[in-house]
Parts: structure tokens; sequence; C-alpha cells
């Protein structure tokens, strides 16, 4: 390949953001609208509801690395599946379905205590439960950890199963995404 060729290549390879500067301020992007979405949660949770933040740093120490993870493991699963659907009309049933259902079986919008332990055992495979349960561990009080399905908050299994996801969902983005020309769809 000729000298000049390789850089025409290069300037498309980085053009499309491969390693370019141009995608760097999206990574940016998702942390600031994560950390602004979180914010607002707070400051309504807090003037609407009477939800009561953590009072001492070790609880506010494990809601930014449930954060940091959970985030991380959601964003590099979401650039996975990405790459399931084939056009973005199919998009929505391939990809917001099973998240709404895992939304269901994770604890997000029922009780844990009133959700079957197999759908329980099924929804433990994906991140999401995870942070929920994290969560719930910064924001409950101890004494509801006894409802948890194993009767405790397990931060530390949080943190080994989120940091696995981040692993995992880095390996699949890695093996499924392949950036495309805007004429390629």
């Amino acid at each position: 390949m000729a000298l000049a060729d390789r850089h025409r290549l290069a300037g498309r390879i980085g053009a499309r953001g491969v390693d370019g500067p141009r995608d760097r301020p999206r990574v940016w992007l998702v942390l600031f609208t994560g950390l602004l979405e979180t914010a607002i949660l707070l400051l309504v949770g807090t003037t609407l509801y009477d939800v009561d933040l953590p009072s001492d740093p070790g609880r506010w120490f494990d809601l930014a690395w449930i954060f940091v993870l959970g985030i991380t493991a959601c964003a590099l699963l979401g650039i996975a599946i990405s790459s399931v659907p084939r056009s973005a009309n199919s998009a929505s049933s391939v990809v917001v379905l099973p998240f709404l259902v895992l939304q269901f079986i994770s604890g997000v919008y029922i009780a844990i205590g009133t959700i079957p332990d197999w759908m329980l055992t099924v929804g433990a495979l994906f991140p999401l439960k995870w942070m929920c349960q994290g969560l719930r561990g910064v924001f409950l009080p101890e004494s509801a950890q006894v409802l948890e399905q194993a009767g405790s908050w397990e931060l530390g299994r949080v943190a080994l199963v989120l940091a696995a996801w981040c692993a995992g969902g880095l390996v699949l983005c890695l093996l499924t995404f392949r950036w495309k020309d805007r004429r390629e769809g």
C-alpha cells in the first residue's frame, strides 16, 4: 500500500471516530449526562418524596463507585447490543422490550420480596439487578437488607459483578461493534 493511500485511509478512519478525537467528547457527554440525571433524581427525591440522602462519607463513596461501574457496564452493553438490530426500524423492538422486562425482574419497579426467586435469578445475570441492589444499600436503612434475596446488600459481590460486566461488555464491544459509513446505514 502506498504511503498516500495509508494517510488517506488513516484520515477516513479518524474521521469516522476510531481512536479519533471526535469521539472523546461523546464519552464525557455520557458521563456528564449520567451525573446530571442522577443529580436531578436526587433533587426530586429529596424535595418531593422526602428521600434521605446518605449521611456518612462511606455511603457517598458507595454511590460513586456503583454509579461509575453501573454506567460503564450499561454503556458498554448498549454499544454491544447496538449491532443486533439490522435497521433503525427494528431497533426499538429488539432492544427496548428485553430491557423493559429486565427492569421488572431486577427490582426496579417491583419490591424485591414480591418477585419469584427464579425471576430474580434470571435478573441476576445482568448488571441492572446489581446496580439496584447496590443503590438500595446506599439509600435504604440497614434494617431493610433482610428483604434482599441473600439477606444482605452484598456490596462486595455488587462490585465484582459490575466490574465483570464492564470487562465482559468491553470484550463484547470489541467482538461485535463495527463502524459504519453513513452510506451503509
